[in-house]
This record gives C-alpha cells, structure tokens and sequence, in this order.
C-alpha cells in the first residue's frame, strides 16, 4: 500500500513540475509576439483492480495545450488586412493633399500670378518690363505644373518600388509557412496527441504578417497543415509547396509595375481587382483610383490652359505686326502598343478639341474587324469599322501598317502633360497683345441674310500669313461658294462630319458649317442671296501695340474652355484639390475605424489566447501548493514503509 501512495505521489509531483514548468514558460514569453499561452491538461491514470474495488494510481500529462481560437485569429487577420489597405491608401493620397493645397507652393498662386501680368498687359500692352513679366510668370507657371508633375511621378515610382519589395515579402511569408507545414504534419504524424504549439504560433504568426502584406484566405487540413490562398483563389502554399509573388511591367506601360504570380517557370500578371486587403491592396487602390485620375487631371488643366491660350495668342499680333505663334509648347498624347502585339500598327493621336477633352485614358483593340476604342474612366466602348476617330476631343489614327487580331494600344492624352509642357517663346516682342491680323466681313451690297464668323487662325497661320483679300462668291444655281485660293485645299466641318476638298474643288456651301484653308477658320451662317460676296483679308486696321487680343487673353481666366465650356481653368483645379481633400478625409476616418477594429479583434484574440500575468501568477502558486502536497505524501509514504520494515524486524 505504502509503495502505491509513493507511486501515486510521484505522479503528483511531476504533474506538478509540469505546471510550474509550463506556467514559467508562459510567464517567460509574455511578450513574445505571436505566442499563445499554454495548458497543462491532466488526466487521472488508470485505476488498479484490488479485489475490493479501483484504486486510484495518481494523475498523468495527457498533453501540453496552446489556447487558441481559429475564429478570433481569422477576425485578426481579416482586420489586420483590411487596416493595413486603408492606411496604406491613407498615407500615399495625404502627400498629395499636401502639395495640392500648399498655398505657396500650389498651382492657384502661380496661375494667378500669370493672369494679373496679363491684365498688366492689357492696361500697357507696348511696355518692356509688363512683357517681360508675363513671359517669366509664364515660365514660373510651366515650373509650378512640371514640379507637382515630377512629384507625382516620384510617387509612382514609390509605388513601384513598395509592390516589389511587398510580393517579395508574400513570398518570403508563404515559403516559411510551407517550410512550417512540413514540419507540422511531420509531429502530427509522429505522435498527433502532442501538437507542437512554438511551431503552431510561428505559422500563425507568418499569417498574420501575411495578411498585412496581401488579403491570404486559409484552409486548415486533416494533417495539420494550411493551404493560403491570395486574389481569386490564387494558391500562395499548399502544403509543404510554396508559389510566388513578383512584378513585372505592364504590356502598355513599361513604367508601370504589375502584381504578378509565379509558379515555376511561369510568370503571370495578376488583375489589379482581384488583390483586395494588405499594403499591396492599398498601393494598388491608390494607383488605379487616385494617382491615375489626379495625374491626368493635372494634365487634363496644363494642355486646357496652354492650349487655349495659344489659340488665343494665335488670333493677336506681336509688336512687330506679325501674326501671334504658340506662347507654349504643348505635348501631343502618348500612345503606348501593348508588348504582346502582333501587328506593325502605328497609332498617332492629336486633341482637336480641348473643350471636349477628359482626364481618362482610352484602349484601342482591334478584334478583327472592328477598332474598339474603350474609355478607361468608365468602361464605356465605341466600336467603329476604321480609324480615324474623334472620341471626347481626341483624334485616333491608324499612322501605318495594320493591327492584328487582338491588338491594343493605350492611347494617354494628359498623362504626362505636366511635366512635359514648356514655355515656346522667349523674345518679348513676340506676345500677341495687338488685335487679329486677319479681318472678315460680309459684301456691302449682299442681298442676302448670310454671315461670316471672325476667323480663328492655327499654329501654323503665322509662317505663312495671306498678303491679299479673298473674296467668296456665293452661287444660288448649285449652292456653292467660290473664289478660295487655287492652291489651297478647303476642309468643310458640319458638326461631326468632316469633309477635305482638294485645292481647285467645288466648294458647298452648308448654313453652320466651318471653313478651313491655309490656316484660316471661320463660320457661315444664313441664307446668301445669289452673288452675294464674304471677304477674307488681312486687317489693315490692326494695331500691333494696342490691347485688343491682351484682354482675350486676361479673359481666359474666368472663360469656361474645359470639360465642354463648362468650366474654367481654376474650378477645374479647385475641384480636383478638393476631391483629393475629401478623399483624404474618407480615407483617414476610414483608416482610424479600421484601426479601432483591428485593436478590437486583436484584443479579443489575446483575451483568450494572450498570457495575463496575474493568472499565471495564481496559478504558480497553485502548482507550487501541489508540488509541496506531493513532496508531502511522498514523505508520509516513505515513513509507512520505514514502520512497516520495523516490524517485520
């Protein structure tokens, strides 16, 4: 009997180091990140038949339990991810909040220091130092577009630069959690009555810092391991196998880095729609929804202000009585073909209508019959059986060659206008502040109700000015117009149709329609009676040194020339600043709530899983009362056996 209580004791004894072992750990890795605090589960041993009944043969360690609740740690997780995507998103959009709204180093100041020169100007249009300071307001405003440009492209770059070292990071996390995996249902496989929990928290661990890195889904399997899967059911690890993130460029923009997957030797892009959650969700939303629109937009005010300021300077003279020439030098857009083309296509694009023009970017695919032109903003496609089109003010033409099936090019008007735009003229002399070195006007002797329109004078009208009158005759018997110059071929525009008349042709004449030659634009309008005469000629009245076309150009600033005359050039840019503002705001309250959620969940995951000292405590103390129990019961056993010897003695 004396020999049962020692064996009993014993038991108690070493379940009782156990405690006090496991409770040391658990004390000990407190702060550990990741570690999940452990249990001792005992169990009694088996009962011994004496004849009488069971007895009792003291207690046995059925295993070593971690605390941990799959449920919770998935809420972490999720939270985890989500948080991260959102300050991520936070923090890249809030660096543009900040340049936009500076109000020093902002766009508002400089665009205004231009305009009041130029109302400077008009007030004295023949003084040196007023034309010298509108040229070189001029040039701080190019400055101003081509810094907060390069900013821009410097957090493209940063963009770029996170995706890589983020899909490096998945990978690094998805090939130790399959080397984890391995060592996992290798334990379990051993004895699956002992788990191994520091392997178990360091997995656990990984995925966590996954989740952080990219939305990972995981699936527990019968052998203890987990299968991780990233984007559309993308598997990153199944068992002890681990695939891969990278980038690699994107087949119509080589500055642009795409997520990409990498199984083997294979390398694949991933769509940008399909990598919700963690800093790769986050710099990927930021991209798509707000760095590529802020970029264009940007763009979409530097061509709608330099553009229609050359126009306007186009329609003065300069101080030498010469006709006016671009004030600045405009980009045309870019035009990227995709890399995986088969065809030798060269498309070209030009913006014929500023007033019309978008900050989206546009996919031209050909599908074998038709050239889909898909507007990236919205989705919306145009189909139309060849090229050139005019879609929002922009003109796509097949330059050369041909596309094959299934060919894209991306088509960028504004992309890159602000960093690319430049001052053209440097001589002072040549601002066109005088009033239109050409003048139009109907017969005097005309019968009829019809019209001419001022003209609008192209790029292209000052190296070749007219010398002499053009007078068009109106003939009623087949309702046309002659009297153009020999040489020169007319362009007829009635509303979207656009007609080219070689020189020499036979010109119709269209009630609304625009006339085109030599650089000379202008409308007709009414009925003409038969004979009736419309004069095209150089204004003798013009006066390079007044201030008739300075004032159109000042006027240019409260004028509505963008997103279809609806707009000008300071709402466009207040609205921008102001989207980004609100965006930022959203965002930043988003990201706080999401922090909020994510301290929430990680709190109750440690609620349960996480070491309270104060229970640890309690419990030390109750494993060190039943190791001295134990010791005790040893001790009395002892004496039995020593009284039991006595006798026998």
């Amino acid at each position: 009997m004396s020999t049962n209580i020692l064996s009993i004791g014993q038991s108690a004894l070493a379940a009782a180091q156990v405690g006090i072992s496991v409770t040391g750990n658990n004390i000990a890795n407190a702060s550990t990140d990741g570690y999940s605090r452990e249990v001792v589960i005992q169990a009694p041993a088996k009962a011994q038949n004496f004849g009488y009944g069971y007895l009792g043969q003291g207690v046995q360690i059925s295993t070593v339990s971690r605390v941990y609740n799959q449920f919770l740690a998935q809420q972490a997780n999720s939270a985890q991810s989500a948080s991260t995507a959102t300050n991520t998103y936070a923090s890249q959009i809030s660096q543009i909040d900040n340049m936009l709204s500076d109000t020093n180093a902002g766009l508002s100041p400089a665009m205004q220091s231009f305009f009041n020169n130029l109302n400077n100007l008009s007030a004295s249009p023949g003084d040196s130092a007023t034309r010298q300071a509108v040229l070189s307001s001029g040039q701080s405003l190019v400055d101003r577009f081509q810094s907060i440009g390069s900013n821009i492209n410097q957090l493209r770059e940063g963009v770029n630069t996170q995706l890589s070292n983020n899909a490096a990071l998945a990978t690094s996390y998805a090939s130790q959690i399959a080397k984890l995996n391995d060592s996992i249902s290798k334990a379990v496989a051993t004895d699956n009555t002992s788990p191994p929990n520091d392997l178990l928290d360091q997995r656990d661990l990984l995925v966590s810092k996954l989740n952080s890195v990219i939305q990972a889904n995981v699936i527990k399997q019968s052998d203890g391991s987990y299968n991780v899967f990233v984007g559309n059911g993308l598997p990153l690890v199944v068992g002890n196998k681990s695939f891969g993130l990278t980038t690699q460029s994107s087949p119509t923009d080589p500055n642009r880095l795409e997520i990409a997957y990498v199984q083997g030797s294979n390398v694949s892009n991933v769509g940008d729609n399909s990598l919700p959650g963690g800093a790769i969700g986050g710099l990927l939303q930021f991209r798509n929804n707000s760095l590529d629109s802020i970029q264009n937009q940007l763009g979409q005010i530097a061509i709608g202000l330099t553009q229609t300021f050359n126009q306007q300077q186009q329609q003065g003279t300069d101080i030498n009585g010469n006709p006016g020439t671009n004030f600045f030098n405009v980009p045309n857009p870019e035009v990227n073909a995709s890399s995986n083309n088969t065809g030798n296509a060269v498309i070209t694009a030009s913006i014929t209508d500023v007033s019309k023009l978008t900050s989206s970017d546009y996919q031209v695919k050909y599908d074998g019959t038709n050239y889909n032109i898909t507007k990236v903003s919205d989705g919306t496609t145009q189909s139309f059986s060849s090229l050139p089109q005019t879609v929002d003010g922009v003109s796509i033409s097949l330059q050369s060659g041909s596309m094959a099936t299934n060919d894209q090019f991306l088509v960028r008007p504004t992309y890159d206008a602000a960093t690319s735009i430049s001052m053209a003229i440097t001589d002072i002399s040549k601002i066109a502040a005088g009033s239109s070195s050409v003048a139009t006007a109907a017969g005097t002797t005309n019968t009829g109700s019809g019209s001419i329109s001022s003209t609008t004078l192209s790029s292209g009208y000052a190296s070749s000015p007219i010398t002499s009158a053009t007078t068009l005759t109106y003939n009623s018997a087949g309702s046309t117009l002659s009297g153009f110059p020999a040489a020169a071929p007319v362009t007829v525009t009635n509303g979207s149709t656009v007609t080219n008349y070689a020189a020499g042709s036979t010109i119709p004449y269209i009630a609304g329609a625009s006339y085109s030659f030599s650089g000379i634009s202008f409308t007709m309008s009414g009925t003409p009676g038969n004979g009736d005469t419309f004069s095209i000629a150089p204004n003798s009245a013009a006066a390079p040194g007044d201030n008739t076309n300075a004032l159109m150009l000042a006027a240019l600033q409260s004028k509505n020339t963008m997103n279809g005359n609806s707009m000008n050039y300071d709402s466009v840019f207040n609205q921008l600043v102001s989207d980004v503002a609100n965006k930022t705001n959203e965002l930043q309250v988003t990201g706080t709530a999401e922090t909020t959620m994510l301290n929430q969940a990680n709190a109750a995951q440690q609620s349960e899983s996480g070491v309270n000292l104060d229970e640890e405590a309690s419990n030390l103390l109750k494993y060190q009362q039943a190791y001295q129990a134990a010791g005790k019961m040893m001790q009395i056993a002892s004496q039995l056996f020593s009284t039991l010897l006595s006798i026998g003695q």
